[in-house]
């Protein structure tokens, strides 16, 4: 029981860090992509002086500058920085402009705790349960950061993929080969490439993003390409639900997108945990 409670912690610590990621990551992208794009243009000769990235300093990364408030820039002291606990001692707003403070902060604390504990539950103290979480934290990222930008950064994805097939390689218990590693990792980015094709040339318009091949391909290089069915079939139907939901419910535009990334997520996560049972339902039941 004491292991479960430390691993929740040490989940919702790791969740203050994918916080800070989530936020600053997507800016940083817009900034080197003014960056490159200013270049190019005034290679072109062409100026251009407002680029919308006045707003980010000039030096911004993960660990620079220091956490503070994005309305006021208040510096966050340490005890306003404890996961969880500070965002219920703060009553939900910032200490300097009492400004609200996104309920993203905490939920997402909560969910890599829960996550984090569920693994160790699952397959315990173990160095599984240790590389799953390697997979899982950059899950839920991508999850965040899908859900408010509908992009998928390859700073994530691509090191998401060579991590995969290097623990694969080195057989960390994960039960995958190399072999079903790379397999998973060269089919998950086809078949969504391929539906992606189908649906353009029916539609003529992109139906999914190149950030969700390369999210599969990740997912597939860490479980294996036995995955992938079950993975494609659960985030479809999960996303398909929500979207009739969105539309029929709460009035969303049917013609606009949603990302895919956090129904992917979900389903990895989901065969991360059920995967043998799910694939043995599959294949006696669905193939007989």
């Amino acid at each position: 029981m004491l292991a479960i409670l430390i691993t929740f912690s040490f989940g919702a610590i790791v969740g203050s860090f994918i916080n800070v990621v989530t936020y600053r990551l997507p800016l940083i992208i817009q900034k080197n992509w003014t960056h490159h794009s200013s270049n190019f243009l005034k290679s072109q000769g062409i100026t251009i002086t407002d680029l919308g990235d006045k707003d980010v300093p000039e030096r911004f990364n993960l660990l620079w500058p220091p956490s503070h408030c994005p309305h006021c820039k208040h510096k966050i002291k340490p005890w306003e920085n404890i996961p969880l606990l500070s965002y219920i001692f703060l009553k939900t707003k910032c200490s300097n402009c009492s400004k609200n403070i996104s309920y993203q902060y905490p939920l997402t604390e909560l969910l890599s705790g829960f996550l984090t504990m569920f693994l160790v539950y699952n397959f315990g103290l173990s160095l599984l349960s240790f590389a799953l979480m390697l997979l899982v934290w950059p899950l839920l990222t991508i999850t965040v950061i899908d859900f408010n930008h509908q992009l998928i950064p390859d700073e994530i994805t691509q090191p998401l993929i060579w991590l995969g097939l290097f623990i694969n390689a080195a057989g960390l218990k994960t039960e995958v080969s190399l072999h079903q590693a790379v397999l998973g990792a060269i089919l998950g980015y086809l078949s969504l490439w391929t539906v992606n094709w189908i649906f353009k040339l029916i539609r003529g318009k992109d139906g999914l993003g190149q950030g969700d091949f390369k999210l599969l391909a990740a997912i597939g290089a860490w479980l294996g390409w036995q995955c992938l069915a079950a993975t494609i079939i659960l985030s479809s139907l999960s996303g398909a639900i929500v979207g009739i939901y969105m539309v029929t419910a709460l009035g969303r535009d049917k013609n606009l997108s949603i990302p895919f990334g956090p129904y992917l997520s979900a389903a990895a996560f989901i065969f991360i945990i059920w995967g043998p049972q799910i694939n043995n339902f599959y294949f006696t039941n669905i193939l007989g």
